[in-house]
């Protein structure tokens, strides 16, 4: 029988996980549904620049719970079992992969959620669906990155707050300008420069996990 490679076999843990543990997934589904409800109570049907800016926050604080449980739940007793049957950066890849396809999922519903309670001005939908995806993209690998190094570090809540959020700010103002042109007819100029900004700090993200993460590893 030929043996997984170390990434799936990761993968295929925290999803068995998430599934036997499904109270976890359902609360986060919860605050999403939730908030956003509370939104629309307060707020009704508010404009366009305000639903925008209004839902990339919220995306931002489902980020941080969905992605910062991931390594919460790792205990000591596990990291060591981690240690001896897969490497540093197979577990880091597997980590951004799985909390990558994790929020993609969460920012999918809350933009549906959005759009059925807080009214869909939205022009260009297919634009904001690939914004969406690429922009929770991005606040997963940011949060998957700085919860690594809260955990190893033991300041797990204190650290991801010191750390991500000013980093994550010119991120935030990038997506809501970016999605920004989604609800207009008219295309800006230098959309695609943007998004490949956007896409170059993803990669630069990734690349820091993958080279920074064995040194944490090994403490």
């Amino acid at each position: 029988m030929k043996k997984k490679h170390p990434v799936i076999a990761l993968i295929q843990k925290d999803l068995l996980l998430e599934i036997r543990q499904q109270s976890t997934f359902y609360g986060i589904l919860l605050y999403v549904a939730s908030t956003i409800f509370v939104l629309y109570l307060a707020m009704g049907s508010p404009e366009e620049k305000v639903w925008n800016g209004l839902f990339w926050m919220i995306q931002l604080f489902i980020c941080v719970n969905a992605v910062a449980k991931s390594f919460l739940q790792e205990s000591r007793g596990r990291m060591l079992y981690f240690y001896s049957v897969a490497g540093a950066r197979d577990f880091i890849i597997s980590k951004l992969v799985f909390n990558l396809a994790l929020m993609l999922l969460m920012s999918l519903v809350s933009m549906i959620l959005f759009q059925l309670l807080l009214g869909n001005p939205i022009t260009n939908p297919l634009f904001f669906i690939g914004f969406v995806c690429l922009g929770g993209g991005s606040l997963s690998l940011v949060f998957t990155f700085l919860a690594a190094i809260a955990a190893r570090a033991q300041q797990h809540a204190a650290l991801m707050a010191i750390l991500g959020f000013p980093l994550i700010i010119p991120q935030i103002m990038l997506l809501m300008r970016i999605s920004n042109i989604a609800f207009s007819d008219v295309v800006q100029g230098g959309l695609w420069q943007m998004v490949g900004l956007l896409a170059a700090l993803d990669i630069l993200v990734i690349a820091l996990a993958i080279i920074l993460f064995p040194f944490l590893w090994k403490d």
